[in-house]
């Protein structure tokens, strides 16, 4: 019988494993956080939205179900602070203010559709191993 280690019988041994992000070292926190921030679900269902073009922001409320006022700010502040969105406020009465992609988040916009089709092709699969995981959960 052959025996494979695991990662915690490497830790054990101090031996540390590279990672996926061991290869940009210094950059390695900030591409975390980058992969968290475009891997939230708001910022996905937003960046897609935002692929038709710009938006008011009551127009994104509406549009992205389930968000609150408050997760809407929130991601769109983060988009913007990243340079993925791009937020134009106009001097008009009423103010009138837009979001759209900025051509680093075009960039984004393919990865973040394919995502989503993908999580739509796979729906019945994953909607049903979850059913047969609750079922085992409960039967213990």
């Amino acid at each position: 019988m052959i025996v494979v280690p695991t990662v915690a019988d490497f830790r054990a041994a101090g031996i540390r494993l590279p990672g996926p992000c061991e290869k940009w070292a210094d950059d390695a926190d900030l591409i975390r956080g980058v992969v968290d921030r475009v891997g939230d679900k708001w910022t996905v269902i937003v960046i897609g939205t935002l692929g038709d073009g710009p938006r008011r922001y009551t127009d994104l409320h509406q549009l992205v179900p389930g968000i609150s006022q408050r997760m809407l700010t929130l991601t769109l502040k983060h988009l913007v602070r990243d340079g993925l969105v791009e937020r134009t406020a106009f001097a008009e009465v009423p103010p009138r203010v837009e979001y759209s992609l900025t051509p680093l988040g075009h960039t984004l916009l393919s990865s973040v559709l394919a995502l989503a089709q993908w999580a739509y092709e796979h729906r019945d699969d994953i909607r049903n191993h979850r059913e047969e995981f609750d079922r085992a959960s409960v039967a213990r």
